[in-house]
This record gives structure tokens, C-alpha cells and sequence, in this order.
């Protein structure tokens, strides 16, 4: 992995999100809110059920946390009602060695490559809960089976929107890979290394390598 070439130098992190990251996080989402109630229709249309969806995912300090995300994985039946169905025991794959089964649009596969699917997420960072770079928030399954003892630290800062394991190999890594990347940037938190980050981040989301 490419890790060297970032900058790892900076103060420890903050416990809690900055208010120009939040006002950032609501300019951003104000401005994409046309193109993504778009996406959103277009979901409700193709598979009949409720757009968004809300994963039950561990935050800062330990507490729940309910993170939006565009609908991508739908099974025909319809019947959804409302705009978002909240999942609290979303089913997830072992590993991600290739293109989901679950995804069978087309249209979805798109929007999951391109993380189009996880926009609504920054009402999180708007709303204070997480931040634009930091550890993704994980499931408890996830965090009890591959963190351990690292729990602890990893949950002292807010999760966020991109981090390093999410332009080092995204998901190509295994998760003692990200591990490793979750605690070093907990650790080596700074400004230089989010600025370096989210750059990395918008080559990802516009030239995907690794996503599927």
C-alpha cells in the first residue's frame, strides 16, 4: 500500500465535529440534493420499496447510530412504504472479493462504485455525528469479530464519511488491513492528512479502482 505518500503528521483529534465541517457538510448537501432526490426516485421506481435505507452502525463513544444510505440491493417484491426502512441486523458479506449478488441493477451497481449510494450521509456530518474524514462506522458484529481490544480507541473520535483504508485498497483490503489503517488514523489524525485524504477520496469516487 501506498501509505508513505501521505503525511502523518498533526495533533491528536478532536472529540467532536467542527462547525465549518458541519456548515461544509450542509453547503455540500444542499447542493447535490437535486441530483440525489433524483437517484432516489429513480430507486423508489425500479424497485418499488423505500428509497433510503438506515443501517444501525456503532458511533463515537459507543452510541447507535442509524446511517442513511440510497437503496442498492432490492429483491422485486415491492411493497416498501415511506422514504427510508431501517435495518437493525443489515446482513453483511464476509469479505468483498467481487460484485455483490445482492445488487442486481445495473443502475445500483453504478451508484455503489461511485459511492453515490452513501450521499445522504452527510447530513451526519451536518448534524454533528460523524466527520468528513475518520473511521467508517461498523456494525457491532464487525467491530466485536475484527477489532477487539482496539475498540476503544477506534470509538474515542467521530466516524467519518471517507477514510484510509477507503483510498489505500478499499475493498481489496482485509479487515486486520483496515484495522491497521482505522487506528493509524485515529492516531496520526491532522489536518494535512484530511486534506490529503479527501483529495485521494474524490479520485476514488470519480475513477473507481477498487469498489464494487
Amino acid at each position: 500500500m501506498a501509505a508513505s505518500s501521505l503525511s502523518f503528521t498533526g495533533a491528536l483529534p478532536t472529540p467532536a465535529v467542527s462547525y465549518s465541517e458541519r456548515i461544509a457538510a450542509g453547503v455540500a448537501l444542499v447542493a447535490v440534493a437535486p441530483g440525489l432526490l433524483a437517484v432516489m426516485g429513480a430507486v423508489r421506481a425500479m424497485s418499488g420499496r423505500a428509497p433510503l435505507v438506515a443501517h444501525l452502525r456503532v458511533g463515537q463513544f459507543g452510541r447507535p447510530l442509524w446511517v442513511f444510505k440510497v437503496r442498492t440491493m432490492w429483491d422485486g417484491a415491492g411493497g416498501g412504504q415511506g422514504w427510508i426502512e431501517y435495518l437493525r441486523d443489515p446482513a453483511l458479506p464476509l469479505t468483498k472479493a467481487g460484485r455483490d449478488p445482492r445488487v442486481t441493477s445495473s443502475f445500483a451497481a453504478f451508484c455503489r462504485r461511485h459511492s453515490i449510494d452513501e450521499l445522504p450521509q452527510l447530513f451526519h456530518v451536518a448534524a454533528g455525528t460523524m466527520r468528513w474524514v475518520g473511521p467508517r462506522p461498523m456494525t457491532r458484529v464487525e467491530l466485536d469479530e475484527h477489532y477487539g481490544a482496539a475498540q476503544a480507541e477506534l470509538l474515542s473520535v467521530p466516524p467519518g464519511l471517507t477514510g484510509l483504508w477507503q483510498v489505500l485498497g478499499r475493498n481489496r483490503l482485509t479487515y486486520e488491513q483496515r484495522r491497521r489503517l482505522d487506528l493509524l488514523l485515529v492516531r496520526r489524525f491532522g489536518w494535512r492528512l484530511c486534506v490529503q485524504v479527501l483529495a485521494r477520496t474524490v479520485k476514488e469516487v470519480l475513477l473507481p479502482r477498487y469498489a464494487w
